[in-house]
């Protein structure tokens, strides 16, 4: 199931979340708010693309130790921080751990805009690297551990002689699970073959 990209605002101030998602939903964006860190943390799932715009400080769980929390679960979409001046120490820190960037308070929409379209476009891309890496790899566990040799050999260049020589087959042999190899990878060229090598470390 494909998800829309979604923005995700966590601040605990209602005036802000009214005004972003106001900001937000007439530049064309799906929004969804939430009051605290606790609360986003307890409904998020993953599942849509998209980016977060997150109050650096904030009663119970603060910004930063949410940003922390989601790095440690290995789930987190791309953190914009929202900042008052005094804070702007604090956003500095949460970029070097992860953050894209921050916006001080009162926000300027412009920038906030152009910060959350490249936010979306940053997860997109992660996810879309991660499904080919998904997808690269399943191909690779249907291979047998002879066709995983010989895709070895040939994304080192090897002819398929020399690859009969080193494992101790039949040239005929070695073509025979080559062809397996590029049918089971989905492979259109010895290039599509190496670039999926790479993306796995084979």
């Amino acid at each position: 199931m494909v998800f829309d990209p979604v923005v995700f605002v966590v601040d605990d101030d209602a005036t802000i979340r009214i005004y972003l998602r106001e900001l937000l939903s007439v530049a064309g964006h799906s929004i969804e708010t939430y009051e605290s860190a606790e609360a986003f943390l307890a409904a998020y799932d993953g599942k849509a693309p998209g980016c977060l715009v997150l109050d650096i400080f904030m009663p119970g769980m603060s910004g930063l130790e949410m940003q922390r929390e989601m790095r440690r679960r290995g789930d987190s979409p791309p953190v914009i921080f929202l900042t008052s001046a005094d804070e702007v120490s604090m956003a500095v820190q949460a970029m070097r751990e992860g953050a894209i960037d921050f916006v001080q308070k009162p926000v300027d929409p412009a920038k906030l805009l152009e910060l959350v379209d490249k936010g979306i476009a940053i997860d997109l891309r992660r996810r879309s690297k991660r499904l080919l890496r998904e997808q690269i790899s399943e191909r690779a566990e249907s291979l047998s551990s002879r066709e995983r040799e010989v895709m070895k050999w040939v994304v080192r260049g090897k002819p398929n002689r020399a690859i009969a020589q080193v494992l101790d087959i039949s040239v005929r042999t070695v073509e025979v699970h080559r062809k397996n190899v590029f049918e089971k990878m989905h492979a259109e060229s010895l290039p599509d073959l190496v670039r999926q090598s790479l993306e796995l470390d084979l």
